[in-house]
């Protein structure tokens, strides 16, 4: 039997991972699922979130995005996918500015490559419905990701009024008039025989690549730094950064901190927030985005108290997290 390839995009924080997980307890107890991530930066934390769930596994692909300059890496993680855990499927989680049409193409090449016994099943975006018309507006990526997809899902609908919604909806249609609009069901998602088994008629052409725009870099990408992040990093940050060792406490106060992400984090420029943060109590996961965040209990150690990647409009992120990262006393970097 090929192996079905189920690809979700949509814009930072639009709820990829959460609605990904929400499909593993729908599932036969002995359906193997693996899911191939593309990272942002090099905080593994939706990946940590990941790994606590029932998936085979976990393969991560960091620091770049694979619909451009990692496609090579891409390809050779879903081969090696197959050959040592032959799943019933795999799942691919985009970063939040991947155009679908060049993954959808390198997959197709796949499909020829190993006689479709990798065989592309869907492309679904997942669309953030409180903040969709916002970022619409100033990403061209967004209105691709809406554009060029088999099945939206549309996310946080809950959260707006029905007339916001109406105008989401309008949005959406004039994006892509015939595609399917599905809303999920808060924590619990979708049901996945509304997005498995689609087989996928899109993009089957190998010269269609040339119809699509090429991607957009469109996303900056800083990391925050308070103390040293791993036991190697120590000797460098005393040569480095002597601040990082002397003059960051060991932990963060949970009240500096939510007072921080809830009044120094201008959502029209910053887009997400992601990484780990030692706090009294313990080493914690947060996610933040568009102004909602959540703080998971991390089960790891770190050394230091602050690890964070930070995304958002190219030429505007340095100055404006510059004090929500004074508050924390972490550096950019």
């Amino acid at each position: 039997m090929p192996i079905p390839i189920t690809v979700f995009t949509g814009f930072l924080g639009s709820g990829k991972t959460t609605t990904i997980l929400s499909l593993l307890p729908q599932l036969p107890k002995d359906y193997k699922v693996v899911l191939l991530k593309n990272e942002f930066g090099d905080v593994e934390v939706d990946s940590k979130l990941a790994k606590q769930s029932s998936l085979a596994a976990v393969s991560e692909i960091l620091n770049g995005c694979m619909c451009c300059v990692l496609v090579g890496q891409m390809q050779t993680a879903l081969l090696e996918i197959r050959d040592k855990y032959r799943p019933d499927r795999i799942i691919i989680e985009c970063s939040g500015s991947a155009f679908p049409a060049t993954l959808a193409f390198q997959i197709r090449e796949l499909e020829r490559q190993t006689e479709g016994d990798l065989k592309l099943d869907a492309i679904v975006t997942v669309v953030d419905a409180e903040n969709f018309v916002g970022y619409e507006d100033t990403s061209p990526t967004a209105k691709m990701q809406a554009s060029y997809t088999d099945i939206i899902l549309i996310n946080k609908w809950e959260l707006v009024d029905e007339r916001a919604l109406d105008i989401v909806l309008d949005h959406l249609h004039t994006l892509n008039d015939l595609t399917p609009k599905i809303r999920c069901r808060g924590r619990d998602g979708v049901d996945p025989s509304l997005i498995f088994g689609l087989e996928s008629k899109l993009f089957l052409q190998p010269d269609q690549a040339g119809a699509f725009p090429g991607h957009h870099d469109e996303v900056e990408t800083l990391s925050l730094l308070a103390g040293c992040v791993a036991e190697h990093d120590h000797q460098h940050c005393q040569h480095h950064h002597p601040e990082a060792v002397d003059d960051v406490p060991d932990a963060i106060e949970e009240k500096v901190l939510r007072d921080a992400l809830e009044r120094l984090l201008p959502k029209e420029t910053i887009w997400r927030v992601k990484g780990f943060i030692r706090l009294e109590k313990g080493v914690f996961i947060l996610n933040w985005a568009f102004g909602r965040y959540d703080l998971t209990v991390s089960g790891d150690e770190m050394t230091g108290a602050v690890k964070l990647t930070v995304m958002g409009q190219r030429g505007e992120v340095r100055r404006d997290v510059a004090k929500f990262a004074r508050a924390l006393g972490a550096r950019i970097q």
